[in-house]
């Protein structure tokens, strides 16, 4: 399922990026690699930067970017 589609409070494991490679270069550098947990914090109001809280740390990515990341919900 997309990450865009997790409930704040829930985790998953990233599953795969399907994002274009210029993006994923960026989202790999901050620890977005396949196998990691990934918790959804919560969406801004209009839906769009989602915080997410990965390796300890809270990351705000675009809704776009979000869509394009599967996961495997825990």
């Amino acid at each position: 399922m997309p990450l865009s589609n997790l409930p704040p409070g829930r985790s998953g494991v990233v599953a795969e990026l399907q994002v274009p490679v210029e993006s994923q270069a960026r989202l790999l550098e901050m620890g977005l690699l396949v196998g990691t947990q990934v918790e959804v914090v919560r969406f801004a109001p209009l839906g769009d930067p989602v915080e997410i809280k990965i390796r300890g740390y809270h990351l705000s990515i675009r809704k776009h970017e979000a869509d394009l990341i599967l996961v495997r919900p825990r």
